[in-house]
């Protein structure tokens, strides 16, 4: 059994030519409560426990999805990000080496077999209340 495991969707990420608008166009059309990131959307577990996952419109011509080419970034939310990390590597998975830590959580990053770059991330909910 893997030592650290996917929990759920941490965020959607994707490019767009104009990010405030973009994010303008949802505020208004869909009720999204932006904010300089995007949107963050609360949940609680099935044991009462908070979440969040994060909505983030990036500019065109960012580089935070590299080395992936494609237009988005998946994130999950994430158990144990170091040991899974040490684990997927030994799998042969395709792990970026570096491990980005904030109040709010730690990140990784893995490629798919598409090379669509994951980010992990062992979330601290609570640094957001």
């Amino acid at each position: 059994m893997k030592k650290g495991k996917v929990t759920g969707i941490g965020g959607v990420f994707f490019k767009t030519e104009d990010p405030s608008a973009t994010k303008d166009w949802y505020k208004k059309h869909l009720g999204f409560n932006t904010d300089d990131w995007g949107c963050s959307f609360w949940w609680k577990d099935d044991n009462g426990k908070k979440g969040m996952t994060q909505w983030s419109p990036f500019k065109k011509d960012t580089k935070h999805f590299e080395p992936s080419k494609k237009d988005f970034m998946f994130n999950y939310r994430v158990e144990n990000l170091v040991e899974l990390l040490e684990e997927l590597k030994k799998e042969g998975v395709t792990v970026i080496d570096k491990i980005e830590e904030f109040d709010y959580g730690k990140f990784g990053w893995i490629l798919d077999l598409d090379g669509n770059k994951i980010e992990l991330w062992e979330p601290v909910d609570e640094a957001f209340l």
